[in-house]
């Protein structure tokens, strides 16, 4: 689906003016990194742009439409020349009409955002204005507010600068929960953390190899199952693999500069090979056979409905194969490999789409 960008022209583009109307050239001031911002946006992220402004100078008797069209056409052959591109400018002109549909924060002129075709919920309304912040939430978007302390927005800032690593350089985070009749689970992931995890499956030897896979993929992880023990372990251990892979998925975004690729690693005498594709294609190999029935109390023959589950939420290529003596090696191998793997594949090292599809 597609994402935008919902801008605001004065006092976000370009600053405001003391009698409020841009009818003269020499009124247009850009906002400083205005323009190599919006530059670096559209080469660098997947949003359309889309001017939404309310002018209450268009549409009075002294005010000839002209007056405010030749310095705005001026300002957008400015941004046009930059390689700035908006698929579309729309201006209200209802200023007598405070109620009016078509005018900010109401969303009559973005009826035709208003559909399937576009990620509402992933775009931003850019502004420095309540009405703008209003306009986010009635379009169930998110808010970038120019200026400070506006609690309700995901961004207060005066710097385009900044606003535009933000939108380049999102934090690489997600959280999900999947209930069923079986299980009960809430998983959080920080792709840039450090590692930190909370993690409480009802099986030790779960949680503990899950804790390698957060220390040593530098994953922030939270992973809380509640699950059907009573049972037995299987619901609990392939749901989690599938919420998991899931919710990494979803961190990912939309994999712009990830190495995608990976492999890994030795694990005394054991060792352990990983390969991973982040392609958004499940695939599965598992090459392991397991001499014992259970470590603790994690049954080994759940070990490939994990993986698999894993690879399925994930929609990532996955081959496992490993060899050794000791169980307990075995797996801490695989875990740790698959974190190692995680880590590399994760690492964004551009901004480039790492396939020649377009898509990932």
């Amino acid at each position: 689906m597609k994402k935008v960008l919902f801008i605001d022209r004065d006092g976000t583009i370009i600053s405001e003016v003391a009698d409020e109307t841009i009818d003269t050239l020499d009124k247009i001031k850009f906002l400083p990194s205005v323009i190599s911002a919006l530059v670096d946006i559209g080469k660098n992220t997947d949003y359309e742009l889309v001017m939404v402004s309310n002018q209450d100078g268009l549409g009075r008797q002294d005010f000839p439409a002209e007056r405010f069209w030749a310095p705005h056409n001026f300002m957008m052959n400015i941004l046009e020349s930059e390689g700035i591109k908006f698929k579309e400018v729309l201006i209200d002109t209802h200023y007598e009409e405070e109620n009016s549909p078509m005018r900010k924060p109401n969303t009559g002129m973005l009826t035709g955002y208003m559909n399937a075709d576009y990620d509402l919920g992933n775009s931003y309304v850019i502004g420095d204005r309540d009405s703008d912040v209003q306009l986010a939430k009635n379009l169930h978007a998110k808010a970038i507010f120019i200026g400070e302390n506006n609690p309700d927005v995901e961004l207060c800032s005066g710097s385009w600068d900044e606003i535009a690593n933000f939108l380049i350089n999102p934090k690489r985070r997600a959280e999900l929960r999947r209930t069923s009749k079986e299980t009960d689970i809430s998983v959080k992931v920080n792709l840039d953390g450090k590692g930190d995890y909370n993690i409480s499956t009802g099986i030790g030897f779960f949680d503990h190899i899950l804790e390698l896979f957060s220390k040593h993929s530098g994953i922030d992880c939270e992973i809380l199952v509640k699950g059907d023990l009573q049972v037995d372990e299987h619901h609990s251990i392939e749901d989690t693999g599938l919420v998991l892979g899931e919710a990494l998925l979803k961190a990912l975004g939309n994999k712009r500069g990830i190495e995608r690729y990976a492999f890994y690693l030795p694990m005394d005498e054991a060792r352990a090979e990983v390969l991973l594709d982040l392609s958004g294609r499940p695939y599965f190999i598992y090459d392991v056979k397991h001499s014992r029935e259970f470590i603790g109390e994690f049954p080994t023959e759940m070990l490939e409905h994990f993986f698999r589950s894993f690879s399925d939420g994930l929609r990532c290529n996955l081959h496992i194969s490993a060899k050794g003596e000791n169980e307990h090696h075995i797996v801490e191998g695989i875990f740790k490999a698959l974190a190692r793997s995680m880590k590399l594949a994760c690492k964004k090292t551009s901004q480039d789409l790492p396939s020649t599809k377009g898509i990932l």
